[in-house]
């Protein structure tokens, strides 16, 4: 387990890296193409599209803990789960990022069906409430151990032993399953929401790698103070509202412009949305509510701490979190 002070070491090293890579990639573009106005809107792509990864993988981060807490994983294990966990979450959200960028490029209607999950899904979470979160509720936890041998208990840290001359799962692989299932659940929504700021596939992935890289550091980052930061599913929700309705205005600007003609202001206005002359300015504006919905949800969070949190600390002044 590392210390706070590594976690805390490690945390600025991937953020680090996110932001010279960020840079990097400025200083690539504008000289390969002599275009620093293009540098900078790619630049500034990336940062969104990591800024929105980052913050989807954190609320990942949050049912993680539920499900560690559920399954009861000593903590001592849990990097282990997170470490392979992650590098599925790598391979599987390639594949979904390259099937999904050759749908958007074959059936160009589909990135509507995308803006319209988003915002229904971004409308759904500004209800859901993770505390009621049972992983056997879904299935998975029946159908694995319906063709996987599985074990009801630990065996250290290992995923696999043998038991009676047969290979059996430990509740340790059960837990990784489910670590994975849950993360795929959550790349439905999250591959979405990066298309919804580009189709770029190096940028829509490379965004993605960045974000998932430090989850690991960012869990034990965020396992004491988990807690504190109950306003950043509502800022998270509005952000996939936000470019739900994003993905959404080019219909709605070829319905204005079938209603009143380009002739109207109104259809004018719809018309020059989609020859892109305002690219720029969605540009600046979707990286603009992307940051403030997350600074206003971390501060929100942090002046307003969760009543039930203070409660629960009044009622069990005695107990001790670290014993398992």
């Amino acid at each position: 387990m590392p210390t706070r002070k590594e976690t805390f070491g490690w945390a600025t090293v991937w953020v680090s890296l996110a932001i010279g890579f960020n840079i990097f990639l400025y200083w690539q573009v504008g000289n390969h193409y002599q275009d620093w106005s293009l540098a900078a809107d790619q630049a500034k792509l990336f940062l969104t599209g990591y800024l929105i990864e980052l913050s989807l993988s954190v609320d990942n981060l949050f049912v993680f803990l539920l499900i560690f807490g559920y399954f009861k994983v000593p903590k001592k294990f849990q990097h282990r789960v997170l470490f392979w966990g992650i590098m599925g979450a790598l391979i599987m959200r390639m594949i979904m990022i390259f099937a999904g960028a050759e749908l958007v490029e074959r059936f160009h209607w589909i990135i509507y069906v995308f803006g319209a999950f988003l915002l229904y899904t971004g409308l759904k979470m500004f209800k859901d409430e993770d505390e009621n979160f049972d992983p056997t509720e879904s299935g998975i936890v029946r159908l694995a151990t319906r063709y996987i041998r599985i074990s009801k208990e630990y065996h250290e840290d290992k995923f696999f032993v043998m038991k009676d001359g047969v290979r059996t799962g430990t509740l340790l692989l059960l837990v990784l399953i489910v670590v994975e299932f849950t993360d795929l659940i959550f790349a439905v929504d999250s591959i979405p929401a990066i298309f919804g700021i580009t189709t770029d596939r190096f940028i829509i992935y490379t965004s993605n790698i960045f974000a998932i890289l430090g989850l690991r550091t960012f869990f034990f980052l965020l396992a004491d103070v988990a807690d504190r930061f109950h306003f950043l599913k509502i800022g998270l929700a509005f952000i996939l509202s936000f470019i739900g309705v994003k993905m959404l205005l080019p219909l709605l600007a070829e319905g204005m412009i079938m209603i009143t003609g380009t002739e109207h202001s109104v259809g004018n206005l719809a018309k020059r949305f989609l020859d892109l002359e305002f690219k720029q300015e969605v540009i600046n504006i979707s990286l603009g509510v992307v940051v403030l919905a997350i600074v206003i949800s971390i501060i929100a969070s942090l002046i307003f701490p969760p009543t039930h949190s203070n409660e629960a600390e009044a009622d069990a002044p005695g107990t001790d979190s670290d014993e398992t």
